[in-house]
């Protein structure tokens, strides 16, 4: 085990090294030769190079596992802290919870929208919708500014009315429509343009993302009905049946 770990150090070591020599001037080291001890390294150890890679997977693997039983915990004794200041809609009491992460450009989170909408408008009475912010930044180029500006609607109360219109738009994401949509929900616009580039959207969505982080979430949509995850796409059968198991 001293072995393994002296061997990962010292191609860290060097990859480091490797890395500042490719961005700073040559004065000290050539970068080929750190580069040919790397090979040299992994070549001569390649069973502990593997043991090191599994024992980083593993390790992350336990760390996933202990967040998400922590936030299990939480949903099914403190659904509030989860909550925190995220947009809801249903009923108040937050008893039973359905917890969505979404990506206003994700196809996939479009076409849920409406089952979404079909299985709130029977158990508005009985469920807690909360939606939380999961901008896949790195293929969808318009997910962040249409979130902020989902954020900025939900400051004047209209988030729930925005959404839907950024899922029934969502082909045409864009400046423009973030405008034509705060028009028409007549949204105070000196309001929204301020507050969507505000400190407090920025804050707001890093702290959705640092939760589905945690959670090891790397797609959209993402749904829970208090700790049971929902299978996408979404079935409203299927979601009625985990109601009722709830709520049993």
């Amino acid at each position: 085990m001293k072995q393994l770990y002296r061997i990962s150090i010292a191609i860290v070591s060097l990859f480091l090294c490797l890395l500042t020599l490719s961005s700073c001037s040559n004065n000290f080291a050539n970068p080929d030769q750190l580069e040919a001890q790397v090979l040299t390294i992994i070549r001569n150890n390649p069973e502990a190079i593997l043991q090191s890679l599994q024992a980083y997977q593993q390790e992350k693997q336990q760390e996933l596992a202990q967040s998400r039983q922590a936030f299990l915990q939480q949903m099914s004794t403190e659904p509030a802290s989860i909550i925190g200041n995220s947009p809801t809609t249903g009923v108040a009491e937050n008893n039973i919870v359905l917890l969505e992460f979404s990506d206003f450009e994700c196809p996939f989170c479009a076409e849920a929208n409406q089952s979404v909408k079909d299985f709130m408008d029977k158990h508005s009475d009985q469920v807690t919708l909360v939606y939380k912010h999961l901008p896949l930044t790195q293929i969808h180029a318009q997910a962040l500014p249409a979130a902020q500006a989902a954020w900025a609607a939900f400051q004047q109360g209209k988030f729930w009315e925005y959404e839907d219109a950024l899922f029934e738009q969502q082909n045409n994401l864009d400046e423009e429509l973030y405008l034509a949509i705060a028009q028409d929900l007549n949204l105070d616009l000196e309001q929204f343009n301020r507050d969507r580039i505000s400190v407090g959207a920025e804050a707001a969505i890093r702290d959705d993302l640092k939760l589905a982080q945690s959670l090891g979430l790397n797609g959209t949509p993402f749904f829970m009905l208090n700790t049971e995850v929902l299978q996408v796409p979404l079935n409203l059968s299927e979601m009625e049946s985990i109601l009722a198991q709830v709520k049993s």
